[in-house]
């Protein structure tokens, strides 16, 4: 069970809590996309993780983030494609893609979440799981993204 002050008043998971439920979602999306299974085949293949298994509500939030994704993706990557205008959508690093991906779908879908609270948890995944000049790409396309869909 997930203690009450890993709560927020409406019952989501708060805080750095919440950066490991995103951390799985990066890792959900990134097994359907690159196995090409889909995202119920991806759950049910949830490996152990080497830490602590998330509560269950964390977990419901990764999962829903992740399905809500890849079920976006046609209203997602067009958004990508346009504030990313000299780069393809195919042709980026798969986790610049999918974190791009996950945050534009907090952005459309996550509407209690701060548009600046998804952008630095997506800087922070890119920190964590690609490179330098990754966290700049995002920080530029997600920006870009926010300033269009004229979030907070």
């Amino acid at each position: 069970m997930t203690p009450a002050t890993d709560l927020r008043p409406d019952g989501a998971p708060a805080g750095a809590s919440r950066h490991r439920a995103r951390q799985v979602a990066l890792q959900m999306l990134y097994q359907w996309e690159i196995g090409r299974v889909d995202m119920a085949d991806v759950r049910r293949s949830r490996p152990a993780e080497p830490e602590t298994p998330l509560p269950d509500a964390l977990q419901a939030f990764a999962e829903r983030l992740a399905e809500g994704t890849a079920k976006s993706i046609a209203t997602i990557d067009p958004l990508i494609s346009d504030a990313a205008s000299s780069w393809r959508i195919e042709r980026m690093n798969v986790v610049d893609r999918l974190i791009l991906r996950l945050a534009v779908h907090e952005f459309l879908d996550e509407k209690d979440t701060p548009a600046s609270v998804i952008i630095n948890e997506a800087l922070e995944l890119a920190r964590s799981f690609s490179s330098d000049d990754a966290v700049a790409f995002v920080n530029g396309v997600l920006d870009a993204i926010r300033r269009k869909l004229e979030r907070a």
